[in-house]
């Protein structure tokens, strides 16, 4: 089991309050992502749950246990740090066997569990060679089978990726979200990169400020943002927001529709612009268009061929008022 229950956590630092009452509950075998900013306090959130950092109020039960106290040892948790921690003397077998050795595990017993997990991790032909003899994706995948051998009720990841190139960060995250459908052990995941929460997660948690701003599944927070932060954080290109004239129309103070929901129109539409830049990647366009009496000007995604460059008028318009996202004037959806 790895059920997880936040009650009213906070934690502050000093005189400094990072984490407000938070309430967050996370179900057996879930694979939930904390999402947001630098300095939001998702990190913070995990060390307080592995029992790295002690909590400054309220509780954390691991199922159903009140496990605010207990040391981060005995928590049947795992985690995986974003530098891998390798020992660079020891090979690749003795690395992922080391929290075996500390729990008096050897022989026989040992080699079946560091076996099984290299295995899984495609680590077989690796087990003898040393840390500095791997890519940075096999040493990370070393780090996870150093997690795995403990059988652990959830595993912390605390951004793994991050130091990782970009190719490599999506083999990563691919091998990540398969190594969850296979071992169906509950993954907290951290990361800065809302790409990698909307492809990885079952349900995730925005932060700001320490706040949850909103929890759900991808799809949901896509959808049904609550409030102009989520909206303008998880997509990729952003949501382009609009004041003024053109959101009062709608009967908000601000609106918001996502690139993918803009068509571009050489002889009509609602908003009329002008192309700054065109990012041609293939499949798809990227047109950054300049329009007048919008701020930031609107960015749409349009087929990868279409014929619209730099200085070239294109008037937009959003697919339908379905998808036009309204907001109040303190930011909350409408």
């Amino acid at each position: 089991m790895g059920r997880i229950t936040l009650k009213d956590v906070t934690k502050s630092f000093g005189e400094t309050q990072v984490i407000p009452p938070l309430n967050l509950e996370i179900n057996d075998g879930e694979f939930v992502v904390f999402v947001g900013p630098s300095g939001c306090g998702k990190s913070t959130l995990l060390r307080l749950i592995a029992g790295l950092e002690d909590v400054t109020s309220g509780s954390i039960n691991i199922n159903d246990m009140d496990a605010t106290n207990i040391p981060p040892a005995k928590r049947g948790l795992a985690m995986v740090f974003q530098s891998y921690a390798l020992y660079p003397h020891m090979s690749v077998r003795k690395n992922i066997g080391f929290p075996l050795k500390m729990a008096g595990i050897e022989g026989a017993q040992a080699t079946k569990k560091i076996d099984e997990a290299a295995k899984v991790l495609n680590l077989t032909d690796y087990l003898d060679r040393k840390p500095g003899q791997l890519s940075g994706g096999q040493r990370q995948r070393v780090a996870i089978g150093r997690a795995i051998v403990r059988e652990p009720d959830a595993f912390l990841f605390d951004e793994p990726l991050s130091n990782l190139d970009a190719a490599l960060r999506v083999n990563m995250r691919l091998e990540i979200s398969e190594l969850h459908h296979q071992l169906k052990t509950t993954m907290i995941y951290v990361t800065h990169d809302q790409v990698e929460a909307m492809t990885m997660a079952d349900k995730i948690v925005v932060l700001r400020a320490g706040n949850i701003e909103q929890v759900g599944s991808p799809i949901e927070l896509y959808k049904n943002p609550q409030n102009l932060f989520v909206a303008g954080f998880i997509g990729s290109p952003k949501m382009n927001f609009i004041n003024g004239t053109s959101a009062l129309e709608y009967g908000a103070h601000t609106i918001g529709v996502r690139p993918e929901h803009l068509r571009a129109s050489k002889s009509e539409g609602v908003w009329k612009g002008v192309v700054g830049v065109s990012e041609h990647l293939g499949s798809d366009t990227f047109l950054r268009v300049n329009v007048d009496g919008i701020e930031d000007g609107l960015v749409v995604r349009a087929e990868g061929d279409v014929e619209l460059y730099h200085g070239d008028t294109v008037y937009l318009s959003p697919e339908n008022d379905s998808r036009i996202y309204k907001f109040d004037r303190n930011g909350q959806a409408i």
